[in-house]
């Protein structure tokens, strides 16, 4: 049974959630393969004998799980910070979302602690004006752990005096990089025995899981962190995540050959929004950016920031579909858009007169670019009622069209609202199973 794979086109934020919610009625399994509690879904779903619409904010957890028949697994390639782990699990299930039972977590996920999210803080000083904007989550210092060798993985925690040591010359090592900053080593030692006799029951192989689970015909989905423009091989370095978040993220992150892998749909919001710094060709810092903000209600899952919005770049898109070969695209947010007279598309940046062929890797040349847009008519009218493709105005199906055509990738799946309701998928009625 080959796997779906649901990944992040643009900067993150696009509502990766809501489809994986929808997606996961129809499978057995939710992996994570990368990133950690610096990634955020708000899902909106109904809960009890009444169906209260209750709100779900998952940072770590996957998504998939607000299906109470779906498993969660979190990956290799994932970093996790078991209290705010057991925080999410504990907060899921207080709000009616049962899940204790049906959470595995890889033994070779990298662990990320409390000095990490103290050095994570400490670089950001150390960067001054220059600062990436991370969520402060620790998880560029864990994954820097990861690669130097220097980290410490769910396994280790189960043989406590060989994690015990190993634990404090890692952090005698920070305290010689960044200083004497306050931290009570040992109490966090005997704090992670007790962690780690918690946690035991959720361990497992999670390479030997996962393809014991295709081996049995189980239908997998993969549920992508943060998005391409993240990635730190392709995205706007420095100013990404510390993982890869593309398609070669989902192989290396839960031990998967490329083979096993059968659709991937790439999430892309109607226009476009990012977090923290670096270059937005396309930002609009005047009343169309305060309308998408408002209206799209840009506020971080995990951080609560304000997001820089700007109009859709197929430029972005372009690279994004290049590196991870969408065979469909789900257009998320569309009726954001639905009290805009006119609507613009970056269709190609040009420097001094001259067309770039493709999307530049230094950010100098990326901060210079001018961007050349399509004008496209609004619709001007509500969508959120929605139920079908074909009831949608005619120039918002334009719009859905020409992004669809510059792109060479068809749009199978749009959000018309922030309810799990407002899916349509092309060309047939709601989608809900």
């Amino acid at each position: 049974m080959p796997v779906t794979v649901v990944l992040g086109t643009q900067w993150g934020d696009e509502g990766k959630g809501k489809l994986v919610d929808i997606l996961s009625a129809q499978v057995d399994v939710c992996a994570r393969c990368a990133g950690g509690n610096n990634a955020g879904h708000t899902i909106v779903v109904p809960i009890g004998p009444d169906k209260t619409p209750t709100t779900f904010s998952f940072h770590l957890l996957p998504s998939g799980l607000v299906n109470p028949k779906c498993v969660g697994l979190i990956g290799n390639g994932v970093v996790i910070h078991l209290p705010s782990f057991f925080k999410e699990l504990d907060a899921l299930e207080e709000k009616g979302l049962r899940c204790s039972d049906r959470i595995f977590v890889s033994d070779r996920a990298q662990l990320v602690f409390d000095f990490h999210q103290i050095v994570d803080g400490l670089k950001e000083v150390e960067l001054g004006g220059s600062s990436i904007g991370t969520t402060k989550k620790g998880i560029g210092p864990a994954y820097s752990g990861k690669a130097s060798r220097s980290g410490l993985r769910v396994h280790h925690l189960f043989d406590h005096n060989t994690f015990s040591d190993k634990f404090r010359k890692i952090v005698e090592g920070r305290f010689k990089r960044y200083g004497h900053f306050e931290y009570d080593t040992e109490g966090e030692i005997e704090r992670y025995k007790n962690l780690a006799e918690r946690l035991r029951p959720f361990v497992v192989d999670s390479i030997a899981y996962i393809h014991d689970a295709l081996a049995a015909q189980k239908r997998v989905l993969v549920e992508g962190a943060n998005a391409l423009m993240l990635d730190i091989d392709h995205g706007t370095y420095p100013y990404v995540t510390s993982s890869s978040t593309t398609i070669g993220g989902v192989c290396t992150g839960l031990g998967l050959p490329p083979k096993a892998i059968g659709t991937t749909i790439g999430v892309v919001k109607a226009y476009t929004t990012r977090v923290g710094g670096g270059p937005f060709p396309t930002e609009q810092l005047n009343d169309i950016g305060v309308h998408l903000q408002e209206v799209g209600r840009e506020y971080g899952t995990t951080t609560g920031r304000r997001r820089r919005a700007g109009w859709l770049d197929l430029v972005v898109m372009k690279h994004s579909c290049l590196i991870n070969g969408y065979d469909t695209l789900n257009l998320t947010k569309l009726d954001v858009l639905d009290g805009l007279a006119e609507i613009k598309v970056a269709v190609k940046y040009t420097i001094d007169g001259k067309m770039l062929s493709h999307f530049p890797a230094d950010l100098e040349v990326l901060s210079k670019v001018e961007v050349m847009y399509e004008t496209l008519p609004g619709w001007q009218t509500p969508i959120t009622t929605a139920t079908s493709y074909e009831d949608l105005p005619d120039n918002c199906k334009r719009y859905v069209e020409f992004i669809a055509d510059f792109l060479g990738t068809p749009i199978e799946w749009i959000g018309v609202g922030p309810e799990r309701e407002s899916m349509l998928r092309k060309g047939n009625r709601i989608l809900l199973n």
